[in-house]
């Protein structure tokens, strides 16, 4: 052999590790296994806990086999593991280090026993139980035992079943009848999303459940017979719910007077829900991996448990940084870039107005590009001065038509500011009534509302109006309703400043309006119901939304034994609310001279829909339903939701006195606001065929 100098090696070193060598030849077994797993566990994420409960368990093995064969101990008790199976690694007792004696030298190991016990054999190996083997390959792969119940492993690997159970009861609800009917795509659009959302509720409590009791093994396989049962039901259930949505559909449609669906609409029906259920399915799979992906690797760091409720509200907190800072902002300006070209259309059937009396006209503060596309629109109609004369039987004035576009000026307050002051040029301070109107986001107004008013006083009338947005009413209505309400308020405070300053007796009549949105950015200057008396000479405020402060506050504050759909606030003496003509005179009270007006349907999905839906039964279906609402209609936790939300899509599409459109109430309502001088109920009536919204 080699000296220790030929090696390379220290001679004064070389006995020392001839001792060491020696040492560790003389190890007993069991030194020698807790040395080895002493390694394992610095070589894998496990650690120490994989120590404790494989390592030191399988010592604790054999020490127990050699406490039971040793009569000098005094313990006779049967070998548990011998008898009754496996024992559990978590509950052995670790062995101490005083406890695994070493060997005498030249001693081969085993020696120690034989004077107790001639027929002892000494074990050189050891056998891991099924759990205990289990466990030691789940920390050799870095994984924690308790990984599955808290959410580490996949979050559906054992709760899709439940989640395919619950999916399929929302599929079938989810045609189930609402306020408005709904065509083949809408229809599949909500049967998709209340299949998926279903799935989900079911994939959670699944695991809720397991979570909460800590199972951390599949629950029982069902058999061949449930898969079956289960197609059959699915089947039968989809044939039979089917069939009743054509019942109800044929009865909503018939009440409202639209069209049947034809058979082709339930193919399209099965196609819609299926791709909406595939692709919610996919970006909820997407979410549930980077979930999985994320405990555990938290599971590297910090309790399991933890892990599964941090890993949560980080992906929670991500997914709603990148839907709020990444996917809106940029869908923003791509809205805003589409919307404003839009708004760059000239709408109009002719190009800037001749007369003094239009906004873009003769000696206009604004110029006519600038008004906008509904902006144009709103400036270049109404009924001519021919029309009103031939109509009233008397010569009629030019009506003025006030209106600033988004970008007429330097941000909201600057628009209301030009506006009043673009009224003021032409005179409306002149008027008899000056109409405030506030606009949907794009600037859209009802012209049912103007006309009848330039008709009821003869043309001697002058609107005032502003754009705040490029986005439609049902995308304002979701991003922009902030804005509504400032442009709201600083139009109405702009122009009451300037009639403030006309003398009283002088003063022109003042009246609020405005539809949907423009509902609530016109109640935004006033606090109460008591204000808008006081501070102008009447309001209609047509299809509010769930928005509306003043709606809502004298909603929930109706008196006893009155409806939610149609209220009755303070015995009607300065607002009453109605879905017909006919509910002016309701109730049989004193009515003031300064009189609101809510004109709202039952059936309008603008009116009803609310978060709240999700999870709170509102009065509006727990009460008597709306005249235009079938009986059959149910509240139903989350699908409700769903189905009013598509209803929204589709709210205009149905006949006048339907969803969210208004016309023909709209100048019985303004007859009992404005009371003008010689008007008739025969004049109404004469009135309603020259109306349209656009």
């Amino acid at each position: 052999m080699p000296c220790p100098e030929q090696q390379g090696l220290d001679p004064e070193r070389a006995p020392r590790r001839r001792d060491t060598q020696q040492r560790t030849q003389q190890r007993t077994p069991e030194q020698q296994l807790l040395a080895d797993h002493r390694l394992q566990r610095d070589q894998h994420p496990g650690g120490e806990q994989c120590l404790r409960q494989v390592g030191v368990g399988v010592v604790a093995e054999q020490l127990t086999g050699e406490r039971q064969r040793d009569p000098d101990r005094g313990d006779h008790r049967h070998d548990h593991h011998d008898h009754h199976g496996p024992p559990d690694a978590a509950t052995q007792r670790v062995p101490r280090e005083s406890e695994i004696a070493p060997a005498q030298a030249g001693q081969p190991d085993g020696d120690r026993h034989r004077h107790r016990d001639p027929e002892y054999q000494p074990r050189t190996g050891y056998t891991e139980d099924v759990d205990t083997q289990l466990h030691h390959d789940q920390c050799r792969h870095g994984a924690h035992h308790d990984a599955d119940i808290t959410g580490s492993a996949h979050p559906t690997s054992r709760s899709w079943r439940a989640g395919l159970v619950v999916g399929t009861v929302f599929l079938w609800l989810a045609v189930t009848p609402s306020l408005l009917p709904r065509g083949p795509l809408f229809q599949g659009i909500v049967s998709g999303g209340a299949a998926a959302l279903g799935y989900c509720i079911g994939v959670f409590f699944a695991w809720l459940a397991r979570f909460m009791v800590s199972r951390n093994r599949r629950w029982p396989s069902p058999g061949r017979w449930f898969w079956l049962g289960l197609a059959v039901v699915f089947v039968v259930g989809s044939v039979v719910m089917l069939y009743w949505f054509s019942v109800w559909q044929d009865e909503i449609r018939s009440l409202m007077g639209v069209e049947h669906l034809s058979w082709t609409a339930y193919p399209v029906i099965i196609v819609v829900a299926i791709v909406v259920f595939t692709v919610l399915m996919l970006i909820g799979q997407g979410w549930a991996w980077l979930l999985t992906w994320l405990v555990r690797k938290l599971n590297t760091v910090a309790p399991p448990r933890i892990s599964a409720i941090a890993g949560a509200v980080v992906v929670v907190l991500l997914t709603v940084f990148i839907l709020n800072g990444v996917v809106a902002k940029y869908s923003m300006q791509w809205l805003n870039a589409s919307f404003a070209a839009a708004n760059d259309e000239v709408g109009a059937t002719t190009g800037a107005p001749a007369s003094t009396l239009r906004s873009g006209g003769p000696g206009s503060l604004v110029s006519w590009s600038s008004l906008g596309r509904e902006g144009r629109i709103t400036v270049d109609g109404g009924p001519t001065v021919e029309q009103l004369s031939a109509f009233n039987g008397a010569p009629a004035m030019e009506p003025i038509r006030a209106f600033v576009g988004l970008g007429s000026g330097d941000g909201l307050r600057a628009n209301a500011q030009l506006a009043a002051d673009e009224l003021v040029r032409m005179g409306g301070l002149d008027r008899k009534v000056i109409a405030i109107g506030a606009t949907t986001g794009s600037g859209w107004l009802n012209k049912a509302t103007i006309d009848t008013i330039e008709y009821m006083y003869n043309g001697d009338t002058a609107l005032v109006s502003m754009q705040y947005s490029y986005l439609p009413s049902w995308l304002s209505f979701l991003v922009d309703s902030e804005r509504a309400r400032q442009a709201g308020s600083a139009l109405f405070e702009a122009v009451d400043a300037r009639v403030q300053q006309v003398p009283e007796a002088q003063r022109p009549k003042v009246v609020v309006f405005g539809e949907s949105l423009g509902s609530f950015g016109a109640e935004a200057a006033f606090g109460t119901v008591p204000t808008v008396a006081a501070r102008t000479d009447g309001a209609l405020f047509v299809g509010p939304t769930f928005n509306n402060t003043l709606w809502g506050d004298a909603t929930a504050a109706r008196d006893p034994g009155s409806p939610e759909w149609l209220p009755v606030y303070d015995d009607g003496r300065q607002v009453r609310f109605i879905a017909d003509p006919s509910d002016l005179d309701r109730p049989d009270a004193p009515w003031t001279d300064t009189r609101v007006v809510y004109l709202q349907h039952a059936s309008d999905p603008i009116a009803w829909w609310s978060p709240r839906l999700i999870l709170n039964q509102p009065d509006w279906l727990r009460e008597e339903h709306g005249r235009d609402v079938l009986g059959a209609v149910r509240w139903i936790p989350f699908v409700t939701f769903l189905q009013v939300s598509a209803d929204m899509a589709v709210s205009v599409g149905v006949p006048d006195g339907h969803g969210h459109h208004y016309l023909s109430a709209i100048p019985y309502a303004w007859a009992d606001i404005l009371q003008p001088p010689g008007w008739t109920p025969e004049k109404t009536q004469e009135l309603l065929p020259l109306l349209h919204r656009d």
